[in-house]
């Protein structure tokens, strides 16, 4: 991870600070009403989403381009699978190690890695299928480039980022794995009722005898 990455994430985590202050107390005013009680999964909830929102939205765009900021040479990469080639070209010698030390792999997992809470997000809180997850990842890595390609919507004095084939293809991947995460999540979850429900039985059946 770059000192630019980490200078994004900082940014994206006040930013996420902030809006989360703004956001709680009405959250909390409407649960009181509402339930007569504080909900913390709820509360715990909108805060997941609100700081994955606040931190990819960072790191896509932070940075901004600055006054002397160097343009890009290359704009498009539509090659899939570009990466491995630069994987290759990037280490220093032959083996596993010296490859996944590249800053052309640790981009590849970073982007992998950026989309797998999306995917956990649709299994277990909007209880999307695989496909529809993994549709969901493409269409919001998609918007991502788009955004990049077109400077920010025209709103950034010239593209500073690359639109990259592989970014849509890693995304979505990560999108895809978060859902067999949280499916997992789901299963471990319910297994573990079962136990809770029968341990408490036992008590139960212990003490009345």
């Amino acid at each position: 991870m770059t000192s630019a990455q980490v200078n994004a994430l900082g940014t994206g985590l006040l930013a996420f600070l902030a809006l989360w202050g703004t956001v709680l107390v009405p959250q909390l005013i409407v649960q009181r009403a509402r339930f007569g009680r504080f909900l913390p999964g709820r509360i715990a909830t909108t805060a997941a989403l609100l700081c994955y929102a606040c931190l990819t939205v960072a790191v896509v765009l932070l940075p901004l381009p600055g006054p002397n900021a160097h343009r890009l040479v290359q704009t498009i990469q539509l090659v899939p699978f570009q990466w491995i080639t630069d994987v290759r070209t990037d280490r220093v010698a032959p083996g596993l190690w010296h490859s996944i030390t590249t800053t052309a792999f640790e981009q590849m997992a970073l982007n992998v890695l950026l989309f797998v809470p999306l995917g956990i997000f649709a299994r277990m809180l909007w209880r999307r299928g695989l496909v529809g997850t993994t549709l969901l990842g493409f269409a919001c890595s998609f918007a991502i480039e788009l955004t990049q390609l077109t400077a920010n919507w025209g709103t950034a004095p010239f593209q500073y980022r690359i639109f990259d084939v592989d970014d849509l293809i890693t995304n979505t991947t990560g999108a895809a794995l978060g859902w067999i995460a949280g499916a997992m999540l789901l299963a471990l979850r319910a297994s573990a009722v079962p136990a809770q429900t029968a341990r408490r039985e036992g008590i139960h059946l212990t003490q009345t005898r």
